[in-house]
């Protein structure tokens, strides 16, 4: 065999590996979107789902993880987080009317399974009680704040960066238990107003591991891989999207409308390997269920979107032999389509432009194949109804969409 031809086989060796049993803490911080379903146990079959916030999060975990084989982990967990994920509410035509729905702060009691893709890079799920503290603000000499628990599951990657030290890249969807007592300071009766509350987040966090460096460690035969060549990939995901509604003759800005759901995803793309560093370039097209949804007595009315494409750029760090951390941004369409039930059918649809950032973190599990996780922030173009609506003055009635979305992969790369 030529020494050219041998440099270009792909050898499996034996990684040093990491001892992933024992406590640790971390630190993190994340994005993602709520979404409120409205309703009542006066009028039934009267629905809106939802009313939908965003924002960002802080995270504090603490946790402990045992190896029960060499690639299998099963550990426990607690963290307290404080954010701003908010919807709000300002209306200039009455008085300057605002007013602000927040997540404030609240803590999760979970356990989560995993699995050693490599040595030192883990797949995992959990899932566990959530708990959550809400508030209401108004400048019109109104407030008031309550607490919701509930449950939440997720998904995530995590590996190591150095002898103690963990990134990982997580997923959570959390959905809280309905609040039918909101209007009782009032005087209101149980079930006047339902709330029901789930929410999609996402956290990148660093973990240090009090005894990742002793005996224990993993060790087995684990892939090279070069980056460099054509892929193609898909994958699932989920999110949810916020429509910032407004209306600048009245003053009105309502941000937001909001919608969830789950989608798939295909993907071509190309990665260059430069060494400790990977730049790439990739296009994907999904088909998603996100919507937002008004039920009424004998019928619905959907804004779903249901369609849309991404022609992204990433540029990622290797973190360790068979893991990369990066990040990527890029121009994103979507299309969007206002429906009834029967009879009405179609009332609008259109597409809107915009732009996609986010982050993920993606490990080779062969010579051919990686796994990963990625989340994406999108904003598409602002979308005037007021043409459409007949009304000759512009922007009556606007909406400008963004989207919170998160999704696992899988790329097999061809050379």
């Amino acid at each position: 065999m030529s020494a050219a031809h041998a440099a270009d086989v792909v050898q499996e060796q034996a990684a040093p590996g990491f001892n992933w049993s024992g406590v640790y803490v971390g630190f993190g911080v994340g994005a993602g979107a709520n979404v409120h379903k409205l309703s009542s146990d006066f009028v039934p079959g009267l629905s809106l789902n939802g009313i939908g916030g965003e924002g960002i999060f802080g995270q504090a975990t603490v946790g402990y993880d045992y190896m029960v084989s060499q690639r299998v982990l099963l550990g426990g967990l607690i963290d307290a987080h404080v954010g701003t994920i908010k919807t709000s509410l300002d209306v200039g035509a009455l008085g300057g009317l605002s007013a602000d729905l927040k997540e404030t702060y609240g803590f999760d009691v979970g356990v989560r399974a995993g699995y050693l893709l490599t040595p030192s890079t883990l797949g995992y799920v959990l899932g566990g009680y959530a708990w959550q503290k809400y508030k209401l603000d108004t400048n019109a000499g109104f407030g008031m704040d309550w607490d919701q628990g509930g449950y939440f599951v997720g998904a995530g990657v995590e590996t190591a960066i150095n002898s103690n030290w963990t990134l990982k890249g997580e997923y959570r969807y959390t959905r809280f238990s309905t609040k039918d007592d909101l209007l009782s300071q009032f005087g209101a009766p149980d079930g006047t107003l339902n709330l029901d509350t789930s929410r999609h987040t996402f956290e990148v966090a660093a973990s240090y591991r009090f005894n990742a460096a002793d005996g224990g460690a993993a060790s087995f035969e684990t892939p090279s891989y070069n980056w460099t060549g054509f892929y193609v990939g898909g994958g699932f995901g989920a999110g949810a999207s916020v429509h910032s509604i407004d209306s600048d003759p009245l003053g009105v800005n309502f941000n937001g409308l909001g919608g969830e759901g789950v989608f798939g995803e295909g993907s071509i793309g190309y990665d260059h390997d430069m060494g400790s560093w990977v730049a790439g370039i990739l296009v994907d097209a999904r088909y998603s269920g996100m919507t937002s949804k008004l039920e009424v007595p004998g019928g619905q009315i959907n804004l779903d979107t249901d369609y849309g494409f991404d022609v992204l750029g990433r540029i990622g760090m290797k973190v360790n032999e068979s893991t990369l951390a990066y990040a990527l941004g890029g121009y994103s369409w979507q299309h969007f389509d206002l429906n009834a039930s029967d009879p009405v059918g179609d009332i609008l649809d259109w597409g809107s432009s915009g732009f996609s950032v986010g982050a993920g973190l993606e490990t080779a599990v062969s010579d051919k194949m990686t796994v990963g996780i990625e989340y994406r922030y999108s904003q598409f173009a602002k979308k005037d109804f007021s043409s459409d609506l007949g009304i000759p003055v512009s922007d009556v009635l606007t909406s400008t969409p963004s989207f919170h979305t998160v999704r696992i992969d899988a790329k097999y790369k061809f050379n």
